[in-house]
């Protein structure tokens, strides 16, 4: 895979250019061949008010690495830091005394990893520690599994959704395969139950958006996505800022709340059962899978398929293609 590179001043004026012209996301994403959520994140951090200035972004952008790699503790401090650990002083103690006598914030997390670097490069520093474990487990507000920025709870999902009554309402989750050997995305529509899956190389956030826009970015109607909260959905804002969607985020440990995608998952397995090595797995395969289950009849809806009742597809062509 591609590494990623900063966007240029040339593509920022590229941008500036094709969005004056009503150019979609999407689009100016093939034209500089970036992914449209680069574009969409690039607008929102260095656009103003709904413009977007090169320039001005340009100099923000700068703004930010020169902030980035400025050294945000001094070093007198970090002598102090030194001092108090050869008094046998944990981090926490540290930090909480600079605070209070001399005004200095540090967090107790700044200085371990300040002392994890120093055993790196050879330095005695983590002998002082009390504790001597190869690992340090956080705890308390330190822990950030599962920590996604900005998501909206599904108790602010409008009341349409539940009731299944329009098209455009999908349900999304990852499947992994056995021993890490990849992942796949399914999603599905609550009103038709039409399944849509593609394969990840690996559950990262940028990997999920992509796939997600990649199968949905086509559909005529996405209203609102709905997704459990792994962290795999960071994304979700340059998701929904792509397909113009709503995305929210079920509770934690409430499965029934996406229903019909535990479902489609469990109808999955079928034929991508979890023993399977996922690297393997093809387009072909993935296809047959989304053509049997889209194209089989369902009690649920009235014995009409998912393609019958997302695309209008009559029975006899849906049996038979």
């Amino acid at each position: 895979m591609k590494s990623y590179t900063q966007l240029t001043q040339v593509e920022r004026y590229q941008i500036h250019a094709l969005r004056r012209t009503g150019c979609s996301l999407k689009r100016i994403g093939l034209e500089l061949v970036r992914h449209p959520s680069t574009i969409s994140r690039e607008l929102l951090r260095n656009g103003k008010a709904g413009d977007y200035c090169p320039d001005r972004a340009q100099g923000l952008a700068l703004g930010r690495r020169r902030d980035k790699s400025r050294q945000r503790i001094d070093s007198q401090t970090w002598v102090l830091v030194r001092r108090q650990i050869g008094e046998d002083w944990s981090p926490e103690q540290i930090s909480l005394w600079l605070a209070q006598e001399r005004g200095i914030h540090i967090s107790h997390e700044w200085i371990y990893r300040y002392i994890y670097a120093d055993k790196q490069r050879g330095g005695g520093l983590h002998r002082r520690l009390r504790c001597q474990k190869q690992r340090r487990k956080r705890y308390g507000s330190h822990d950030r599994r599962g920590v996604i920025k900005n998501r909206v709870s599904i108790d602010e999902r409008p009341a349409i959704v539940e009731q299944r009554s329009r098209l455009g309402d999908w349900e999304i989750d990852t499947l992994s395969g056995a021993k890490r050997s990849g992942a796949l995305i399914s999603l599905t529509e609550r009103r038709s139950r039409h399944v849509l899956i593609a394969k990840l190389p690996d559950c990262s956030a940028d990997e999920v958006a992509y796939a997600t826009l990649g199968l949905l970015v086509d559909m005529e109607q996405v209203h609102t996505i709905t997704a459990d909260n792994g962290k795999e959905f960071s994304g979700h804002e340059d998701i929904a800022e792509v397909l113009a969607a709503s995305f929210y985020f079920a509770h934690p440990y409430s499965p029934w709340e996406r229903g019909t995608n535990e479902n489609a998952n469990g109808l999955i397995r079928q034929y991508f059962p979890k023993q399977r090595n996922f690297a393997t797995i093809t387009q072909s395969e993935l296809d047959l899978a989304m053509n049997r289950l889209n194209n089989r009849p369902r009690k649920c809806l009235a014995m009409q398929t998912p393609n019958q009742v997302l695309f209008g597809i009559k029975p006899s062509v849906a049996l038979t293609s």
